[in-house]
Protein backbone atom coordinates (compact mmCIF):
# COMPACT_ATOMS: atom_id res chain seq x y z
CA UNK A 1 0.00 0.00 0.00
CA UNK A 2 2.36 2.70 -1.29
CA UNK A 3 -0.37 5.35 -0.98
CA UNK A 4 -0.23 5.38 2.80
CA UNK A 5 3.20 7.01 2.90
CA UNK A 6 1.81 10.08 1.12
CA UNK A 7 -1.24 10.17 3.38
CA UNK A 8 0.90 9.86 6.51
CA UNK A 9 3.19 12.68 5.41
CA UNK A 10 0.10 14.81 4.86
CA UNK A 11 -1.12 14.02 8.38
CA UNK A 12 2.31 14.93 9.74
CA UNK A 13 2.34 18.24 7.87
CA UNK A 14 -1.15 19.08 9.09
CA UNK A 15 -0.30 18.19 12.69
CA UNK A 16 -3.04 15.53 12.80
CA UNK A 17 -1.22 12.26 13.44
CA UNK A 18 -3.13 9.01 13.75
CA UNK A 19 -3.44 8.17 17.43
CA UNK A 20 -2.29 4.62 18.18
CA UNK A 21 -2.68 2.58 21.36
CA UNK A 22 -0.78 -0.69 21.76
CA UNK A 23 -2.09 -3.38 24.10
CA UNK A 24 0.72 -5.67 25.21
CA UNK A 25 4.38 -4.99 25.88
CA UNK A 26 6.07 -8.22 24.82
CA UNK A 27 8.61 -8.88 22.09
CA UNK A 28 6.48 -7.84 19.11
CA UNK A 29 4.87 -4.90 20.91
CA UNK A 30 8.27 -3.56 21.93
CA UNK A 31 9.42 -3.58 18.31
CA UNK A 32 6.21 -1.89 17.19
CA UNK A 33 6.51 0.81 19.84
CA UNK A 34 10.01 1.62 18.63
CA UNK A 35 8.91 1.62 15.00
CA UNK A 36 6.06 4.08 15.57
CA UNK A 37 8.03 6.42 17.82
CA UNK A 38 11.10 6.62 15.60
CA UNK A 39 10.16 5.71 12.04
CA UNK A 40 6.50 6.54 11.35
CA UNK A 41 5.76 10.21 10.69
CA UNK A 42 2.05 10.99 10.73
CA UNK A 43 1.37 8.50 13.52
CA UNK A 44 1.60 9.05 17.27
CA UNK A 45 1.89 6.43 19.97
CA UNK A 46 -0.47 7.80 22.60
CA UNK A 47 -0.88 4.86 24.99
CA UNK A 48 0.41 1.42 25.93
CA UNK A 49 -1.74 -0.91 28.01
CA UNK A 50 -0.19 -3.90 29.74
CA UNK A 51 -1.07 -5.96 32.78
CA UNK A 52 2.48 -5.27 34.02
CA UNK A 53 2.88 -1.49 33.58
CA UNK A 54 6.61 -1.69 34.28
CA UNK A 55 7.16 -3.58 31.00
CA UNK A 56 5.27 -0.87 29.12
CA UNK A 57 7.38 1.83 30.78
CA UNK A 58 10.55 -0.02 29.77
CA UNK A 59 9.49 -0.44 26.12
CA UNK A 60 8.48 3.21 25.76
CA UNK A 61 11.65 4.44 27.45
CA UNK A 62 13.82 2.22 25.24
CA UNK A 63 12.19 3.84 22.21
CA UNK A 64 13.15 7.28 23.47
CA UNK A 65 9.66 8.46 24.45
CA UNK A 66 8.34 9.51 27.86
CA UNK A 67 5.96 7.10 29.65
CA UNK A 68 3.52 8.53 32.19
CA UNK A 69 0.95 6.64 34.23
CA UNK A 70 -2.69 7.28 33.28
CA UNK A 71 -5.74 6.51 35.40
CA UNK A 72 -8.50 7.83 33.13
CA UNK A 73 -9.21 8.41 29.42
CA UNK A 74 -8.78 12.16 29.96
CA UNK A 75 -5.22 11.49 31.15
CA UNK A 76 -4.44 9.79 27.84
CA UNK A 77 -5.73 12.79 25.90
CA UNK A 78 -3.82 15.28 28.07
CA UNK A 79 -0.57 13.34 27.82
CA UNK A 80 -0.93 12.90 24.07
CA UNK A 81 -1.33 16.66 23.65
CA UNK A 82 1.95 17.08 25.53
CA UNK A 83 3.73 14.48 23.39
CA UNK A 84 4.02 11.87 26.15
CA UNK A 85 2.81 8.25 26.14
CA UNK A 86 0.17 7.09 28.62
CA UNK A 87 0.69 3.81 30.45
CA UNK A 88 -2.17 1.85 32.01
CA UNK A 89 -3.32 -1.67 32.84
CA UNK A 90 -6.98 -0.82 32.13
CA UNK A 91 -8.26 -1.33 28.60
CA UNK A 92 -11.16 1.04 29.20
CA UNK A 93 -8.70 3.88 29.78
CA UNK A 94 -7.31 3.22 26.30
CA UNK A 95 -10.47 2.46 24.36
CA UNK A 96 -12.41 5.43 25.71
CA UNK A 97 -9.69 8.03 25.11
CA UNK A 98 -10.51 10.56 22.41
CA UNK A 99 -6.96 10.68 21.04
CA UNK A 100 -6.94 6.95 20.27
CA UNK A 101 -7.97 6.16 16.69
CA UNK A 102 -6.64 2.61 16.36
CA UNK A 103 -5.85 -0.11 18.91
CA UNK A 104 -3.31 -2.85 18.19
CA UNK A 105 -3.79 -6.10 20.11
CA UNK A 106 -0.29 -7.54 20.54
CA UNK A 107 -1.14 -9.99 23.32
CA UNK A 108 -1.74 -13.38 21.66
CA UNK A 109 -4.28 -14.22 24.38
CA UNK A 110 -7.67 -15.49 23.19
CA UNK A 111 -9.79 -14.74 26.25
CA UNK A 112 -8.34 -11.29 26.79
CA UNK A 113 -8.35 -10.58 23.05
CA UNK A 114 -12.09 -11.21 22.91
CA UNK A 115 -12.71 -8.77 25.76
CA UNK A 116 -10.49 -6.16 24.13
CA UNK A 117 -12.22 -6.53 20.76
CA UNK A 118 -15.66 -5.95 22.24
CA UNK A 119 -14.36 -2.95 24.21
CA UNK A 120 -12.91 -1.44 21.02
CA UNK A 121 -16.14 -1.91 19.10
CA UNK A 122 -18.23 -0.42 21.90
CA UNK A 123 -15.97 2.64 21.98
CA UNK A 124 -15.81 3.06 18.19
CA UNK A 125 -12.10 2.22 17.85
CA UNK A 126 -10.55 0.42 14.90
CA UNK A 127 -8.79 -2.83 15.84
CA UNK A 128 -5.60 -4.26 14.32
CA UNK A 129 -4.63 -7.76 15.46
CA UNK A 130 -1.20 -9.10 16.20
CA UNK A 131 -3.28 -11.77 17.93
CA UNK A 132 -3.89 -14.44 15.31
CA UNK A 133 -5.20 -16.86 17.92
CA UNK A 134 -8.33 -14.85 18.76
CA UNK A 135 -8.94 -14.25 15.06
CA UNK A 136 -8.74 -17.97 14.26
CA UNK A 137 -11.15 -18.77 17.10
CA UNK A 138 -13.71 -15.97 16.86
CA UNK A 139 -12.81 -13.82 13.85
CA UNK A 140 -15.85 -14.60 11.67
CA UNK A 141 -18.12 -13.43 14.49
CA UNK A 142 -15.98 -10.49 15.62
CA UNK A 143 -15.85 -9.01 12.14
CA UNK A 144 -19.66 -8.89 12.04
CA UNK A 145 -19.62 -7.01 15.34
CA UNK A 146 -16.99 -4.59 14.04
CA UNK A 147 -19.06 -3.94 10.92
CA UNK A 148 -22.14 -3.29 13.04
CA UNK A 149 -20.15 -0.79 15.10
CA UNK A 150 -18.84 0.97 12.00
CA UNK A 151 -15.17 0.24 12.72
CA UNK A 152 -12.47 -1.68 10.84
CA UNK A 153 -11.22 -5.09 12.02
CA UNK A 154 -7.94 -6.20 10.48
CA UNK A 155 -4.99 -8.52 10.78
CA UNK A 156 -1.56 -6.94 10.52
CA UNK A 157 0.78 -6.42 7.60
CA UNK A 158 4.05 -8.20 8.32
CA UNK A 159 2.35 -11.22 9.84
CA UNK A 160 2.36 -14.02 7.28
CA UNK A 161 -1.45 -14.20 6.87
CA UNK A 162 -1.66 -10.57 5.76
CA UNK A 163 1.42 -10.93 3.57
CA UNK A 164 -0.34 -13.84 1.88
CA UNK A 165 -3.58 -11.91 1.54
CA UNK A 166 -1.77 -8.94 0.00
CA UNK A 167 -0.25 -11.31 -2.56
CA UNK A 168 -3.59 -13.04 -3.18
CA UNK A 169 -5.13 -9.64 -3.90
CA UNK A 170 -2.29 -8.83 -6.30
CA UNK A 171 -2.64 -12.16 -8.12
CA UNK A 172 -6.39 -11.64 -8.46
CA UNK A 173 -5.88 -8.06 -9.60
CA UNK A 174 -3.72 -9.14 -12.55
CA UNK A 175 -6.32 -11.68 -13.63
CA UNK A 176 -5.19 -15.00 -12.18
CA UNK A 177 -7.15 -17.33 -9.89
CA UNK A 178 -5.22 -18.22 -6.71
CA UNK A 179 -5.44 -21.95 -6.00
CA UNK A 180 -2.82 -22.35 -3.26
CA UNK A 181 -1.69 -19.93 -0.56
CA UNK A 182 1.11 -21.14 1.65
CA UNK A 183 3.69 -20.50 4.30
CA UNK A 184 7.40 -21.35 4.02
CA UNK A 185 8.66 -22.83 7.30
CA UNK A 186 12.13 -23.80 8.44
CA UNK A 187 11.04 -26.32 11.07
CA UNK A 188 8.04 -28.48 11.91
CA UNK A 189 8.04 -30.80 14.92
CA UNK A 190 4.72 -31.19 16.77
CA UNK A 191 6.43 -32.48 19.91
CA UNK A 192 8.53 -29.41 20.68
CA UNK A 193 7.80 -27.72 24.02
CA UNK A 194 8.98 -24.72 26.05
CA UNK A 195 11.86 -26.75 27.49
CA UNK A 196 13.25 -27.73 24.09
CA UNK A 197 12.83 -24.16 22.80
CA UNK A 198 14.20 -22.36 25.85
CA UNK A 199 17.65 -21.74 24.39
CA UNK A 200 16.35 -20.25 21.15
CA UNK A 201 13.87 -18.08 23.02
CA UNK A 202 16.52 -16.79 25.40
CA UNK A 203 18.85 -15.89 22.55
CA UNK A 204 16.23 -13.69 20.88
CA UNK A 205 14.50 -12.38 24.00
CA UNK A 206 11.25 -14.17 23.24
CA UNK A 207 8.69 -16.18 25.20
CA UNK A 208 9.51 -19.94 25.02
CA UNK A 209 5.78 -20.75 24.76
CA UNK A 210 5.33 -18.46 21.78
CA UNK A 211 8.46 -19.88 20.15
CA UNK A 212 7.10 -23.38 20.70
CA UNK A 213 3.84 -22.51 18.97
CA UNK A 214 5.87 -21.81 15.84
CA UNK A 215 8.03 -24.92 16.13
CA UNK A 216 5.21 -27.39 16.87
CA UNK A 217 3.02 -26.30 13.94
CA UNK A 218 0.31 -24.60 15.96
CA UNK A 219 1.09 -21.15 14.61
CA UNK A 220 1.17 -22.18 10.96
CA UNK A 221 -2.22 -23.85 11.37
CA UNK A 222 -3.60 -20.71 13.00
CA UNK A 223 -2.14 -18.47 10.32
CA UNK A 224 -3.35 -20.58 7.40
CA UNK A 225 -6.82 -20.73 8.94
CA UNK A 226 -6.89 -16.93 8.79
CA UNK A 227 -5.92 -16.98 5.12
CA UNK A 228 -8.52 -19.62 4.30
CA UNK A 229 -11.23 -17.65 6.08
CA UNK A 230 -10.27 -14.45 4.28
CA UNK A 231 -9.79 -15.93 0.81
CA UNK A 232 -12.53 -18.58 0.81
CA UNK A 233 -10.11 -21.52 0.68
CA UNK A 234 -9.98 -24.86 2.48
CA UNK A 235 -7.46 -27.61 3.37
CA UNK A 236 -6.72 -30.87 1.58
CA UNK A 237 -6.81 -32.74 4.89
CA UNK A 238 -6.42 -32.15 8.61
CA UNK A 239 -3.02 -30.59 9.18
CA UNK A 240 -2.63 -29.61 5.48
CA UNK A 241 -0.21 -31.35 3.10
CA UNK A 242 2.91 -29.85 4.69
CA UNK A 243 5.61 -31.16 2.37
CA UNK A 244 9.34 -31.16 3.04
CA UNK A 245 10.91 -29.56 -0.03
CA UNK A 246 14.42 -28.15 -0.02
CA UNK A 247 14.31 -26.62 -3.49
CA UNK A 248 12.92 -23.30 -4.67
CA UNK A 249 9.29 -22.52 -3.99
CA UNK A 250 8.70 -22.18 -7.76
CA UNK A 251 9.10 -25.97 -8.01
CA UNK A 252 5.87 -26.43 -6.06
CA UNK A 253 3.90 -25.62 -9.22
CA UNK A 254 4.39 -29.23 -10.36
CA UNK A 255 3.51 -30.84 -7.04
CA UNK A 256 -0.22 -30.12 -6.75
CA UNK A 257 -3.14 -31.77 -8.51
CA UNK A 258 -4.71 -28.80 -10.30
CA UNK A 259 -8.04 -30.52 -10.86
CA UNK A 260 -8.24 -31.31 -7.15
CA UNK A 261 -7.43 -27.70 -6.28
CA UNK A 262 -10.18 -26.46 -8.61
CA UNK A 263 -12.69 -28.88 -7.12
CA UNK A 264 -11.80 -27.75 -3.60
CA UNK A 265 -11.95 -24.07 -4.54
CA UNK A 266 -8.34 -23.44 -3.54
CA UNK A 267 -6.35 -24.57 -0.51
CA UNK A 268 -4.03 -23.22 2.12
CA UNK A 269 -0.85 -25.15 2.86
CA UNK A 270 2.75 -24.88 4.05
CA UNK A 271 6.11 -26.24 3.00
CA UNK A 272 9.19 -26.95 5.14
CA UNK A 273 12.65 -25.98 3.94
CA UNK A 274 11.91 -24.30 0.63
CA UNK A 275 13.69 -21.21 -0.58
CA UNK A 276 13.41 -18.30 -0.30
CA UNK A 277 12.45 -18.59 3.36
CA UNK A 278 10.88 -17.58 5.60
CA UNK A 279 8.38 -16.14 3.18
CA UNK A 280 5.05 -17.04 1.65
CA UNK A 281 3.80 -18.22 -1.74
CA UNK A 282 0.68 -18.14 -3.88
CA UNK A 283 0.10 -20.42 -6.86
CA UNK A 284 -2.46 -19.32 -9.41
CA UNK A 285 -3.82 -20.20 -12.84
CA UNK A 286 -4.95 -18.12 -15.81
CA UNK A 287 -7.81 -19.08 -18.14
CA UNK A 288 -6.72 -16.91 -21.06
CA UNK A 289 -4.20 -18.59 -23.42
CA UNK A 290 -3.12 -15.18 -24.70
CA UNK A 291 -2.16 -14.12 -21.22
CA UNK A 292 -0.45 -17.47 -20.56
CA UNK A 293 1.76 -16.69 -23.55
CA UNK A 294 2.80 -13.43 -21.90
CA UNK A 295 3.38 -15.13 -18.54
CA UNK A 296 5.76 -17.58 -20.22
CA UNK A 297 7.58 -14.67 -21.87
CA UNK A 298 7.92 -13.03 -18.45
CA UNK A 299 9.66 -16.18 -17.14
CA UNK A 300 6.80 -17.55 -15.03
CA UNK A 301 6.75 -20.87 -16.89
CA UNK A 302 4.15 -22.67 -18.96
CA UNK A 303 1.50 -23.26 -16.30
CA UNK A 304 -1.05 -24.40 -15.49
CA UNK A 305 0.14 -23.08 -12.10
CA UNK A 306 2.23 -19.93 -11.81
CA UNK A 307 4.31 -19.11 -8.76
CA UNK A 308 4.29 -15.83 -6.87
CA UNK A 309 6.10 -15.33 -3.60
CA UNK A 310 7.26 -12.81 -1.04
CA UNK A 311 10.65 -13.83 0.42
CA UNK A 312 10.20 -12.17 3.81
CA UNK A 313 7.68 -10.99 6.35
CA UNK A 314 8.86 -8.11 8.49
CA UNK A 315 6.43 -8.39 11.39
CA UNK A 316 6.36 -5.22 13.50
CA UNK A 317 8.04 -3.11 10.81
CA UNK A 318 4.93 -3.35 8.66
CA UNK A 319 2.22 -3.00 11.30
CA UNK A 320 2.07 0.83 11.01
CA UNK A 321 1.13 0.33 7.37
CA UNK A 322 -1.97 -1.55 8.50
CA UNK A 323 -2.79 1.11 11.08
CA UNK A 324 -2.64 3.72 8.31
CA UNK A 325 -4.66 1.57 5.88
CA UNK A 326 -7.35 1.11 8.50
CA UNK A 327 -7.49 4.70 9.76
CA UNK A 328 -7.08 6.54 6.46
CA UNK A 329 -8.54 4.21 3.84
CA UNK A 330 -10.84 1.84 5.75
CA UNK A 331 -8.90 -0.99 4.11
CA UNK A 332 -8.15 -4.10 6.23
CA UNK A 333 -5.05 -6.06 5.40
CA UNK A 334 -6.86 -9.34 6.10
CA UNK A 335 -10.18 -10.24 7.71
CA UNK A 336 -12.67 -13.11 7.58
CA UNK A 337 -14.87 -12.92 4.49
CA UNK A 338 -17.92 -14.66 5.95
CA UNK A 339 -18.57 -18.12 7.32
CA UNK A 340 -15.50 -19.90 8.70
CA UNK A 341 -13.82 -22.23 6.22
CA UNK A 342 -10.98 -23.58 8.38
CA UNK A 343 -10.66 -24.01 12.14
CA UNK A 344 -7.72 -25.08 14.31
CA UNK A 345 -8.36 -28.16 16.43
CA UNK A 346 -6.61 -29.42 19.56
CA UNK A 347 -4.36 -32.51 19.25
CA UNK A 348 -2.60 -34.20 22.18
CA UNK A 349 1.17 -33.68 22.15
CA UNK A 350 1.70 -36.51 24.62
CA UNK A 351 -0.39 -39.09 26.47
CA UNK A 352 -2.71 -37.16 28.80
CA UNK A 353 -4.60 -38.36 31.86
CA UNK A 354 -8.17 -37.72 32.92
CA UNK A 355 -8.30 -34.80 35.35
CA UNK A 356 -5.41 -32.90 33.79
CA UNK A 357 -6.02 -29.22 33.11
CA UNK A 358 -4.80 -28.23 29.66
CA UNK A 359 -2.10 -25.59 29.47
CA UNK A 360 -1.95 -22.80 26.90
CA UNK A 361 -0.93 -23.09 23.22
CA UNK A 362 2.77 -23.59 22.67
CA UNK A 363 3.03 -25.67 25.83
CA UNK A 364 3.43 -29.28 26.85
CA UNK A 365 -0.06 -30.72 26.33
CA UNK A 366 -1.22 -30.16 22.75
CA UNK A 367 -0.56 -28.70 19.32
CA UNK A 368 -2.98 -27.26 16.78
CA UNK A 369 -3.90 -28.57 13.34
CA UNK A 370 -5.93 -26.85 10.63
CA UNK A 371 -9.22 -28.62 9.88
CA UNK A 372 -12.24 -27.83 7.73
CA UNK A 373 -14.71 -25.80 9.76
CA UNK A 374 -17.65 -28.00 8.83
CA UNK A 375 -15.78 -31.08 10.06
CA UNK A 376 -14.83 -29.32 13.29
CA UNK A 377 -18.47 -28.56 13.99
CA UNK A 378 -19.88 -31.85 12.75
CA UNK A 379 -17.51 -33.90 14.91
CA UNK A 380 -17.60 -31.50 17.87
CA UNK A 381 -13.82 -31.06 17.91
CA UNK A 382 -12.36 -28.68 20.47
CA UNK A 383 -11.12 -25.42 18.92
CA UNK A 384 -7.55 -24.66 19.95
CA UNK A 385 -8.52 -21.23 21.25
CA UNK A 386 -10.86 -22.76 23.85
CA UNK A 387 -8.47 -25.46 25.10
CA UNK A 388 -6.59 -23.54 27.80
CA UNK A 389 -8.01 -24.35 31.23
CA UNK A 390 -10.18 -27.22 30.02
CA UNK A 391 -10.12 -30.30 32.27
CA UNK A 392 -9.91 -33.73 30.65
CA UNK A 393 -12.73 -36.16 31.37
CA UNK A 394 -10.86 -39.19 30.00
CA UNK A 395 -7.37 -40.33 29.11
CA UNK A 396 -6.25 -39.06 25.69
CA UNK A 397 -3.53 -40.70 23.63
CA UNK A 398 -0.67 -38.86 21.97
CA UNK A 399 -1.73 -37.44 18.56
CA UNK A 400 -5.43 -37.96 19.31
CA UNK A 401 -7.69 -35.04 18.52
CA UNK A 402 -9.60 -33.72 21.55
CA UNK A 403 -13.35 -33.07 21.34
CA UNK A 404 -15.85 -31.13 23.41
CA UNK A 405 -17.07 -34.43 24.87
CA UNK A 406 -13.58 -35.10 26.25
CA UNK A 407 -13.34 -31.99 28.41
CA UNK A 408 -15.05 -29.87 31.00
CA UNK A 409 -14.69 -26.21 30.08
CA UNK A 410 -14.26 -23.53 32.75
CA UNK A 411 -17.56 -21.89 33.61
CA UNK A 412 -18.59 -18.36 32.75
CA UNK A 413 -16.09 -17.65 29.98
CA UNK A 414 -16.87 -14.98 27.41
CA UNK A 415 -14.97 -16.89 24.72
CA UNK A 416 -17.26 -19.92 25.05
CA UNK A 417 -20.37 -17.75 24.76
CA UNK A 418 -18.95 -15.99 21.70
CA UNK A 419 -17.92 -19.28 20.08
CA UNK A 420 -21.44 -20.63 20.60
CA UNK A 421 -22.83 -17.45 19.05
CA UNK A 422 -20.50 -17.88 16.07
CA UNK A 423 -21.55 -21.51 15.64
CA UNK A 424 -25.21 -20.58 15.69
CA UNK A 425 -24.71 -17.69 13.26
CA UNK A 426 -22.88 -19.73 10.64
CA UNK A 427 -23.87 -23.35 11.25
CA UNK A 428 -27.30 -23.12 12.85
CA UNK A 429 -28.57 -23.60 16.37
CA UNK A 430 -28.02 -27.36 16.31
CA UNK A 431 -24.25 -26.85 16.03
CA UNK A 432 -23.94 -24.30 18.82
CA UNK A 433 -22.73 -25.05 22.33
Amino acid sequence: MIAVDTLLRQRQTEGRPIGLAVVGAGFMATGLINQVVNSTPGMQLVAVCNRTPGKAHAAITAAGAVPVAADAPADVDRLAAAGDVAVTDDIDVVTQAGRVDVVVDATGAVAFGAELALACFAAGKHLVLLNAEVDATLGPLLVTKADAAGVVYSGADGDQPAVQMNLIRFVRQIGLRPLVAGNIKGLQDPYRNPTTQEGFAKRWGQDPWMVTSFADGTKVSVEEALVANAAGMTVHRRGMLGRDHRGHVDELTGMYDVEELRALGGCVDYVVGSQPGPGIYVLGEHDDPKQRHYLELYKLGTGPLYSFYTPYHLCHFEVPTTVARVALLGDPAIRPAGAPQVDVVTVAKTDLKAGEELDRPGGYHYYGEAERADVTHRDRLLPLGLAEGARLLRDVRKDEVIGYADVELPTGRLIDRLRAEQDELFFGAAAAG
